[in-house]
């Protein structure tokens, strides 16, 4: 039971059969060669494409943070802009006599002749 039996078919060995047994070790050993090489292939197009997606992440990350610093920028650039027309409407209204004496007796509590100041609380 635990010995092997041996075979009792022998191999015919003709030149024809050691030409046939040695094209199928050809052919045995180029596909274990076509197969590593197509390991190798694979492995390197995975890193390749892992790299390239990292990169992809990245610059869409990078991207991302750029849309929102325009954005904030925009909207600082907009509340500029508004306090600069403020500021220009300002610099008109001091060119004007009317709106600097009119300005001064609020400030400076300056009346003009007759007039009585009454100071009132702010609620």
């Amino acid at each position: 039971m635990g010995v092997p039996q041996k075979s009792k078919v022998k191999k015919i060995q003709t030149s024809y059969v050691i030409q046939q047994e040695k094209q199928e070790h050809k052919k045995a050993r180029r596909r274990k060669k076509i197969v590593i090489r197509l390991g190798f292939v694979a492995t390197l197009a995975l890193a390749a494409s892992s790299l390239f997606l990292y990169t992809m992440m990245e610059q869409s990350s990078a991207i991302d943070q750029q849309i929102k610093r325009k954005e904030q920028l925009e909207e600082k650039l907009r509340t500029l802009q508004k306090d600069e027309k403020r500021l220009k409407e300002e610099i008109e209204k001091l060119n004007d006599d009317k709106y600097i004496a009119e300005l001064a007796r609020k400030q400076y509590f300056l009346s003009k002749e007759g007039e009585i100041i009454f100071i009132t609380p702010d609620e």
